[in-house]
């Protein structure tokens, strides 16, 4: 339909839902396109190459569905693939990377610690990122083993003893949490109960949803109305294929949510 507003999102699994639940807050308004590879997933453990290459598959499956921009939710596909998504889908459609929200984090004083994969946890992108935006700062790198798969899969035992564990590593005295993954965010209360200390102002959590969606919609030339009409569809593209949310992603209250606020398509 000429005229109507399209975001899409990609990621290897449900990590997109807050980006999109934020999306949906910002522009009711909106049709979303969700596209993610669950015949590929997880996407952490491939080589640079492969998971470009599937990134960029998920990717021109949605940009086919011809939004006004593209959100690569997933910070693993940002660090590796997103040049080659802006090369093939830029100018047509802008695309905009999660990076972790390293520099909020450090703005609010105090130290603080960032829960990440273990493959991002230490790495180059992720130092670069602290050598940049937090130099000078008490910061804890905290990797996370199995979190984003727990939460994938919506196994509730291994995302409590996931965040048990990575909760153990985190120094007391820390004030806020990056969570540098976007699946974090999907149990972000979860993981601000395991840290908090009795008696200490509330922690701060640091996710990357917000800024986000709200950086997509610039890119896309559009403004915020989150008082427009509920009419927003939304279309979840499976590996190319159009279908349903997974039964795991209405286990969260965003996913819950965007199909309760999204309009037939």
């Amino acid at each position: 339909m000429v005229g109507r507003v399209k975001i899409a999102l990609m990621d290897s699994g449900i990590g997109l839902l807050p980006a999109a639940a934020a999306v949906r807050r910002l522009r009711p308004d909106a049709d979303l396109v969700l596209s993610s590879d669950p015949d590929g997933m997880p996407w952490g453990p491939r080589t640079p190459e492969d998971l470009t290459r599937r990134a960029l598959a998920c990717a021109e499956a949605a940009a086919a569905r011809q939004p006004l921009a593209l959100i690569v939710g997933c910070n693993t596909a940002s660090v590796h693939a997103l040049p080659t998504l802006r090369a093939a889908l830029e100018p047509q459609v802008p695309v905009i990377g999660t990076v972790p929200a390293i520099k909020p984090a450090a703005a609010g004083g105090g130290p603080f610690a960032i829960w990440a994969t273990p493959a991002t946890t230490g790495s180059p992108y992720q130092r670069g990122l602290i050598g940049e935006f937090a130099a000078g700062a008490e910061v804890t790198e905290v990797p996370c083993p199995g979190l984003a798969d727990a939460v994938e899969h919506a196994d509730e035992a291994a995302i409590d003893r996931a965040i048990a564990a990575a909760a153990a590593l985190t120094p007391k005295n820390v004030r806020a949490v990056v969570l540098g993954c976007t699946h974090y965010e999907l149990v972000a209360e979860r993981i601000r109960a395991a840290v908090q200390q009795p008696g200490e102002a509330p922690l701060a959590l640091h996710g990357s949803a917000g800024a986000v969606a709200a950086q997509a919609l610039r890119r896309a030339h559009l403004e915020p109305a989150p008082d427009a009409p509920a009419t927003g569809s939304l279309t979840v593209l499976l590996s190319g294929r159009e279908g349903e949310l997974p039964a795991a992603a209405l286990t969260y209250a965003e996913g819950r949510g965007l199909r309760a606020t999204s309009a037939a398509h």
